[in-house]
């Protein structure tokens, strides 16, 4: 069995179908509720967007490019703009904020730019723009919480039941392990996560895994979820074999 923590939406749906494809059992446990905030992008000479749901939000919200250079970070939040009939002018090449920090810096001095993201974005982002000269705001255009339901992998895992866990962002990684503590099993949790295969997206989602005292096994290239589960899968069935 194979836990996938995506958020409650057509997303986990699709990653338990490919998981299946794959020949593994999944289970569904949505660590992530996405809380519009009903905020929309504001105008500047640069636009930058981190997700999909952002763009998605956004577009929603009545947004639209009106001159301003459309930065987005990763290849699914390019694709979400252009599906839209938006041209994309800038996508880092290494699908972090720093990536884009590298694209921007040489030509940002004394330019406005608008980062339109989550409420829990890094600061990196912010501070490395500010630091190449350029005006900063930013708007939150949604809240990820924990749905009330959430917990039923991380039963599982204390039971060893578990032969991997996909983990996609730093947010689902807390949610996990706050339960394991709100059921005072996180030493338990932690043993047993030893003997499962734990795969991560991106550099920050291995990094709250560290700071849990967990090893990740699997951590793909990109940021595409049905490379981390065709990884994740493949490594299982190396361990098994």
């Amino acid at each position: 069995m194979v836990a996938v923590l995506r958020p409650d939406d057509n997303r986990i749906v699709e990653a338990a179908r490919y998981l299946q494809s794959l020949g593994v059992l999944p289970v569904e446990d949505p660590m992530l509720t996405v809380c519009p905030t009903g905020q929309n992008p504001r105008r500047a000479d640069y636009c930058i967007f981190t997700s999909k749901t952002g763009v998605e939000l956004a577009v929603n919200q009545g947004w639209y490019p009106d001159g301003e250079t459309v930065c987005a970070i990763g290849r699914q939040t390019a694709t979400a703009l252009r599906e839209r009939g938006y041209s994309v002018d800038v996508i880092p090449s290494t699908f972090t904020s720093s990536g884009l920090v590298e694209e921007l810096s040489d030509n940002v001095d004394g330019q406005s730019i608008e980062i339109a993201r989550s409420a829990h974005g890094s600061g990196v982002l912010i501070k490395e723009l500010e630091e190449a000269g350029a005006s900063i705001h930013e708007t939150p255009l949604y809240r990820l919480e924990r749905p009330g339901t959430a917990g039923k992998s991380v039963s599982l895992a204390v039971e060893g039941e578990l032969d991997g866990i996909l983990y996609s962002s730093p947010k689902s990684v807390r949610h996990f392990f706050d339960i394991a503590a709100e059921r005072d099993s996180t030493s338990v949790l932690q043993r047993e996560l030893e003997q499962t295969i734990i795969g991560a997206i991106g550099t920050p989602t291995e990094q709250a895994l560290h700071a849990e005292d967990i090893a990740v096994d699997v951590k793909p290239d990109s940021v595409s979820f049905k490379q981390l589960s065709e990884n994740v899968v493949r490594k299982i069935g190396d361990e098994l074999a």
